[in-house]
């Protein structure tokens, strides 16, 4: 049965993420995201205070919280920005959870247990120049040589790129399969920063998301060990998708801290303006406007929630979390472009954060699957064209063993 309740691990988790967002980042956000400057020094702290080995078990140097703690620190996060609920998306969902899940003993003791102390920082490596949504369509080759594999290939925009020691990328190892489209030829490696070949590069000049760090890689005939493969040859496409399950988990509570913002930031103004000799929040029209905020919270929270209790169980949610994203998503660009339009003009200036907002809620309903790739997902579900069968891989259940 889902329990409403929050526990007491995990209101203290929450408590933790909201402390260190709103008083270390928050009064310096605005000057990081006008500078598009991505600040190290966030890592670090967030690495010495556990928040990014948060839902990692004790035995691989993370703090042992469950599923539900990481949404509600992604919550935290992204009420503050957006940049530093992406820190969690890549380095923890994306990254390190795929390591826990898909990892040997030994990929966890080399890469997982300093990526959960924050002692190294991780990234991943799908999304190619000609290559999105279309994850098949991917160009990296990894040949096999003998013991190791040659990487050659880009990937794009991707978080953190230029900052991350260890990168899980992807890549074709059947020639035959990639002609095919068949996406049993995929294949899934751990690479590092010091292997020869690997270069890096800071993308500028985004939308939004200004105070995070989004680059490309480049690998030009990267030796890779045999060791450094995740998973058996052929399983690339489903250790994605397995990523991805995770990654949009933190999207869609991410997204839901970004609502909730516009909503406080909504009702302070509401309040304090005065428009025709009252203030704006007794007009009808933007009383609407902050309802459905409101609303949008409250949905957003409870899906994900349930996405949270379901990895909690160990139960398979590509479904639940899909649509968590999907709504959570949409709902924050809503919500962001309502909240310029109750702070009129001044919606239109960084001297409120909602201008902020706007910007960053755009990128989620891109990554991690468009609106139109949830879209389909859910009609396919509904129509019964596609099923949750049990995966060989998936999330161990929370207590951690």
């Amino acid at each position: 049965m889902m329990e409403f309740t929050l526990q007491d691990h995990q209101e203290m988790a929450a408590r933790m993420v909201r402390e260190f967002a709103r008083t270390e980042v928050g009064p310096r956000i605005r000057e990081l995201d006008r500078g598009q400057t991505f600040d190290r020094r966030i890592l670090d702290e967030m690495g010495r205070l556990g928040i990014l080995g948060l839902c990692l078990p004790e035995r691989y140097g993370g703090a042992g919280m469950d599923y539900v703690s990481l949404g509600l620190a992604c919550e935290e996060l992204e009420y503050v920005d957006t940049s530093l609920r992406v820190i969690m998306s890549v380095h923890v969902g994306l990254n390190s959870l795929t390591l826990l899940s898909w990892g040997t003993e030994e990929q966890k003791q080399r890469f997982l247990v300093p990526q959960a102390r924050g002692e190294k920082i991780a990234t991943y490596g799908l999304t190619e120049p000609a290559a999105g949504s279309d994850a098949v369509g991917i160009q990296t080759r990894a040949a096999r040589d003998g013991g190791d594999y040659v990487l050659s290939g880009e990937k794009m925009w991707i978080s953190l790129a230029d900052v991350a020691d260890h990168f899980i990328v992807f890549g074709w190892t059947d020639p035959a399969k990639q002609r095919a489209r068949d996406h049993s030829g995929l294949s899934a490696f751990i690479i590092t920063r010091e292997m020869r070949g690997v270069r890096t590069a800071t993308l500028h000049g985004k939308l939004g998301i200004r105070a995070g760090n989004t680059g490309s890689i480049t690998m030009d005939e990267v030796r890779v060990p045999a060791a450094h493969r995740l998973g058996e040859e052929g399983e690339g496409f489903r250790i994605a998708m397995f990523a991805l399950d995770q990654g949009r988990y933190t999207v869609a509570a991410g997204a839901t801290g970004l609502i909730r913002a516009c909503l406080d930031a909504s009702v302070r103004y509401a309040r304090e303006r005065t428009t025709f000799g009252k203030p704006i929040g007794e007009h009808q029209l933007v009383k609407e406007m902050i309802a459905g905020m409101a609303r949008d919270y409250e949905i957003s929270r409870l899906l994900y929630l349930r996405a949270g209790w379901m990895k909690n169980a160990g139960r398979r949610n590509t479904r639940e979390t899909s649509l968590a994203k999907w709504y959570a998503t949409v709902a924050s660009e809503r919500a962001a472009g309502d909240a310029v339009e109750v702070h009129g003009a001044y919606g239109y200036s960084d001297e409120y954060p909602v201008e902020r907002f706007y910007r960053n809620s755009k990128g989620a309903v891109i990554y991690e699957g468009t609106r139109e790739i949830h879209t389909l997902m859910q009609a396919d579900y509904a129509l019964g064209y596609r099923e949750d069968r049990p995966a060989r891989v998936q999330l161990p259940p929370w207590p951690f063993a």
